[in-house]
């Protein structure tokens, strides 16, 4: 049957659609114009850094400004070019299999931020943003990546009960003030949070306004430590 399958519909890059030998992969080409993230980078959000890693926690210099509520942070790509287009689809473009496909980078980038009995918790959408969209797109990335890795996850561990206005042309200092008090434990399911190490995912990382709502949600409802994690980093020289 799959040989069948395999010839009815042969596997393509979820990017372009040039054949590819395996179904959820990129073509030799889009590979190549996927900005992956690698080498040194700030421990605390995966910025890119200049220079070798020596084995010692190094930060960019947001995160030395900035006082972060979470322990370590990752991301597995940077949010431009072939990164750009491919978040953009998964979140607007009504390609929730795209998470499938991005949870070997995210599994790779997550490596340094696991601990014992870690929990994946997605950053939560507005009710009305998820009408719209018909999924979550973090909920999406975050089923995907437990499965992977064996681990758990709880989709609606952390609810947004306010409508914040879009991120985009908004200064870090506007940002974190759109988010002030916006996310929550959830009433019911957030109670898992309590004694767990929590692994936060989204799908983009700027300034971290929106890790920050959702890790104080976490340590609120008692969680043992947060760490981060986000499919795309919009770099500081972008």
């Amino acid at each position: 049957m799959q040989s069948v399958l395999s010839v009815l519909y042969p596997p393509k890059c979820i990017s372009c659609d040039a054949p590819t030998e395996t179904d959820f992969a990129l073509c030799g080409a889009c590979w190549r114009e996927t900005p992956f993230i690698e080498g040194h980078v700030c421990d605390l959000c995966g910025d890119p850094l200049p220079g070798e890693a020596d084995g010692h926690e190094d930060y960019c210099d947001a995160c030395l400004a900035t006082q972060r509520p979470w322990s370590r942070g990752r991301a597995a790509l940077l949010y431009k070019g072939n990164a750009r287009r491919l978040v953009l689809a998964l979140k607007h473009g009504d390609r929730p299999e795209l998470a499938r496909a991005s949870a070997p980078w995210l599994a790779r980038a997550a490596t340094p931020l696991l601990l014992a009995d870690t929990l994946i918790v997605p950053v939560p959408i507005h009710w009305s943003r998820r009408l719209k969209r018909r999924y979550n797109q973090s909920a999406e990335l975050g089923r995907a990546l437990a499965r992977t890795l064996c681990l758990d996850h709880q989709p609606d561990a952390l609810c947004r009960h306010k409508r914040t206005r879009p991120h985009e042309g908004m200064d870090a200092e506007t940002r974190f003030a759109n988010m002030q008090n916006a996310v929550l434990a959830h009433p019911k399911h957030g109670k898992v949070l309590a004694g767990r190490n929590v692994l936060v995912l989204d799908d983009v990382m700027t300034s971290g306004a929106t890790f920050d709502a959702a890790t104080h949600a976490c340590l609120d409802a008692g969680a043992k430590s947060v760490q981060v994690l986000a499919l795309a980093r919009v770099a500081r020289d972008a």
